[in-house]
């Protein structure tokens, strides 16, 4: 291995090469020239001494060894974007920027309304919203905020419970209009089901504590959240959905309210050298009092 140390541009463009799959796409996504960006991939090849990519008819392949390289790479990434969101806010004042991570449906169906009021209260501020279902690493400064459904176990972040968001069975009015309304749990099966695609930790955690409901038959299946929510109000059928969330639409109706509910326990989760910061402590609060009045 070269004892010089590869430029942080090249750790970026190696990065994007991964992603894209060709130097030409990278270059793209880069604003960089087709051969800058050869140039910066044959600089990290010299200087950590083997090959990163193979050619094919589908454009480049990662080796193993650069497949190896590609977490150290992406906490490089991180950490440079959590020290620009440091950097962009002055000592003591309430500006810069934030990021949150959340899950899909909280961060499209239940933050806007929130951040749109942070906005109105400080205007210097800058909010990134990543709304996935993936677990950002927080230690890796992958976001700064996180609102997330399970307690986190790492003794460097800063928790705070906020509560209990309840699920339940829910459709839309046209549809029980249509097919009636189950009075029992095990009327469910002659009815169009709303389900996952793919068993999560979730998923399980959720049938654990409902064993009595019966073997899922799904009319429709999807892993997004936000996918079953738009079928369950498209009338599709019969899903599960926050409770809250739908209380929301005077279309959708609880269907079997007193035989199933189960509840997501919710965490607002910060890392512990970030409390203090003013940016990271008022939109800290600011999510902590707008997802305990969605829960209540």
């Amino acid at each position: 291995m070269s004892r010089t140390e590869p430029s942080w541009d090249f750790y970026r463009t190696f990065l994007m090469v991964l992603s894209e799959g060709s130097l030409s796409a990278a270059a793209r996504e880069l604003g960089l020239t087709q051969p800058t960006v050869g140039r910066h991939i044959d600089a990290l090849e010299g200087a950590v001494g083997f090959s990163l990519f193979t050619r094919s008819p589908h454009g480049l392949l990662p080796t193993e060894a650069a497949l190896e390289l590609r977490p150290y790479a992406e906490t490089l990434a991180a950490t440079a974007a959590g020290l620009l969101r440091a950097a962009s806010g002055k000592q003591g004042a309430i500006g810069g920027t934030v990021r949150i991570s959340a899950s899909e449906v909280i961060g499209v169906e239940v933050l806007p309304p929130i951040l749109a009021e942070l906005n109105r209260q400080y205007p210097e501020l800058t909010v990134e919203l990543s709304g996935s279902d993936a677990v950002e690493n927080l230690l890796r400064q992958e976001a700064d905020i996180a609102v997330r459904m399970v307690a986190p176990a790492q003794e460097a972040l800063v928790a705070r419970h906020i509560g209990a968001v309840p699920l339940g069975f829910h459709a839309r009015r046209s549809y029980l209009d249509r097919r009636g309304v189950p009075e029992t749990i095990e009327e469910l099966v002659r009815h169009s089901l709303i389900g996952y695609d793919r068993e999560t930790a979730a998923i399980r955690a959720i049938l654990s504590r409902s064993p009595n409901l019966p073997a899922a038959h799904f009319a429709l299946k999807a892993d997004s959240n936000l996918v079953q929510l738009a079928a369950i109000r498209a009338g599709f059928g019969i899903g599960i959905c926050q409770t809250p969330l739908a209380k929301r639409d005077p279309q959708l109706v609880r269907v079997l309210p007193d035989v199933f509910e189960t509840k997501l326990e919710t965490w607002l989760v910060t890392h512990e050298n970030l409390r203090s910061t003013p940016r990271c402590r008022v939109v800290f609060e600011a999510l902590a009092r707008g997802l305990q009045a969605y829960i209540r």
